[in-house]
């Protein structure tokens, strides 16, 4: 490939951009299928010549390749055979043909969460992947198009290969007031700039990519719903992260820079972390055999509701975070002394309280799903709502726990180098210990993860994405009300109050 010209090289067909994916069967080989990529990565304000050996990215690469470790030690909870591919495939690459496929999805997610104690990347792509199976139906059974089947042929090949598909939803928005056909800048949402006989090409950006980087894929996909003149931005297609004219922009994060340091123990969670990036979409050439939806904006508000219901539902993977927090809060009372202390257990039951009452919601809202047309299930619309609410309120009150269990000494404490000075180091173990039968540095490390996970790197996966990731509080409001059937409410209530039902409460008896 490397023979081609440069407008070779951007219309290259479907089965060309296929030949650089070979199937990957371990973390290692997932990791090695990044090297070499020559993309265009820019991370504080320098271009990025290999991401997989960059300190401060190699954290969420370790995250995402948990997902290939989990499935080969645990298949039973993180493989599930495919009726697509006809073998046995990762989970995170499945379309759920059955409630308990959704429920088994959320406890794999909630045992990802424990195993990282971040954002491990993968949710939002294989929610993209579930709900592109019924939308291309609709679209086809409405248009006479032929998208299901395509994505259904890209589907198989990233199942037998193994793949990471990312999910590029969120656009940049520019000014809120006004569509997308209506922006001063006809970039700031994703758009179709010009179609030729091979496929079509697209400019805009995608925010908030989560795992962006670290995907063999992007999925690019209407962020809301769209009218007859919002037609060039009613897109879908699957783009490999490898492709012409992407530009990728790491996002800053809390205390990030801690990953230059040396040592581990003032990093708090050296292994993994989230990642974020702003990918920039420069003509970027799409072949049709890649295209699932091009100007029928009908189905992008459909296209974003059944997305939120699976993705929403996805946040039971904050409880996976919750555990941890739970177990560092616990453990440093522990270490304190304190473990017995009356209000301690309290505010232990308090954040088990509310690590599980998330938990619960995004389960039910799986055992609700109900089966679409095309065979695919989907979550319980309500119910996957009331989870990501809970989502963007409980684990800041886990949080603001684990940080009043922990004590001042958890935004105090001195660093890893003061702690190793050969003067002031053994004053530091004498004077920061705790339990005489724990040492200073366990106590250390603990106290640094709870600051990693509430004020560090790693709060953004599980504070700030609890917060904003799959839309903000008010999305999932707006969609709860849209969702509630409030007048079979008041036929239940003018039922029982005696009041004579009308022909819309017939039903009820």
């Amino acid at each position: 490939m490397n023979d081609l010209t440069q407008g070779q090289r951007k219309e290259l067909t479907a089965e060309q951009q296929w030949q650089q994916f070979s199937e990957l069967k371990t973390a290692q080989d997932y990791i090695e299928s990044l090297r070499g990529r020559k993309l265009e990565v820019f991370l504080l304000g320098e271009r990025v010549e290999e991401p997989v050996d960059h300190p401060i990215i190699r954290p969420s690469i370790n995250a995402m390749a948990e997902s290939y470790i989990l499935a080969d030690e645990d298949p039973q909870l993180a493989t599930v055979w495919s009726s697509i591919a006809q073998q046995q495939i990762n989970r995170f690459l499945h379309v759920p043909e059955s409630p308990q496929d959704l429920v088994q999805k959320n406890k794999m997610q909630r045992r990802m969460g424990q195993l990282t104690g971040t954002c491990f990347q993968r949710c939002a792509g294989l929610d993209t992947l579930s709900v592109l199976f019924s939308i291309t139906y609709d679209i086809d059974k409405s248009h006479g198009t032929r998208y299901h089947q395509r994505y259904v042929d890209f589907l198989k090949k990233a199942q037998k290969r193994n793949l990471i598909v990312g999910a590029g939803m969120t656009d940049p928005k520019g000014d809120r007031s006004k569509r997308p056909s209506d922006q001063a800048d006809p970039d700031l949402f994703m758009h179709v700039t010009r179609r030729t006989e091979k496929g079509l090409y697209v400019t805009g950006a995608k925010a908030h990519m989560t795992g962006g980087l670290n995907s063999h894929w992007i999925c690019v996909m209407p962020t809301m719903n769209m009218r007859e003149a919002d037609k060039d931005y009613a897109v879908i297609g699957m783009i490999p992260a490898t492709a012409p004219g992407l530009t990728y922009i790491y996002g800053r994060q809390s205390c990030d820079t801690r990953a230059l340091e040396v040592g581990d123990i003032d990093k708090g969670n050296a292994k993994y972390g989230g990642q974020e990036t702003l990918v920039i979409f420069d003509d970027v050439f799409i072949p049709w055999e890649h295209v699932l939806m091009d100007g029928e904006y009908e189905f992008a508000q459909e296209l974003v509701s059944r997305f939120t219901a699976y993705h929403r539902a996805s946040y039971v993977c904050k409880t996976g975070l919750g555990d941890v927090m739970i177990g560092a809060a616990s453990s440093v009372a522990e270490m304190n002394g304190a473990e017995t202390a009356s209000h301690v257990r309290d505010k232990l039951v308090e954040m088990t309280h509310l690590n599980e009452t998330i938990y619960s919601s995004g389960i039910a809202s799986s055992y609700e799903a109900t089966q679409h047309e095309s065979g695919a299930f989907i979550n319980d619309p309500i119910l996957a709502n009331i989870c990501k609410h809970n989502v963007t309120r409980f684990p800041y009150e886990i949080s603001r726990l684990a940080q009043d269990l922990a004590g001042g000494l958890m935004v105090t404490l001195p660093s890893q180098a003061d702690f190793e000075h050969e003067t002031i180091g053994p004053k530091l173990d004498k004077y920061l210990q705790g339990k005489t039968s724990v040492s200073t540095e366990d106590r250390t490390r603990m106290l640094r993860l709870i600051e990693n996970m509430t004020l560090g790197r790693n709060a953004v996966g599980y504070l700030t994405e609890s917060m904003h990731g799959a839309g903000s509080p008010q999305a999932q409001r707006i969609q709860v009300l849209r969702e509630t059937d409030f007048g079979k409410k008041q036929s239940l209530a003018k039922r029982l109050a005696g009041i004579i039902a009308t022909d819309a409460d017939s039903h009820l008896g």
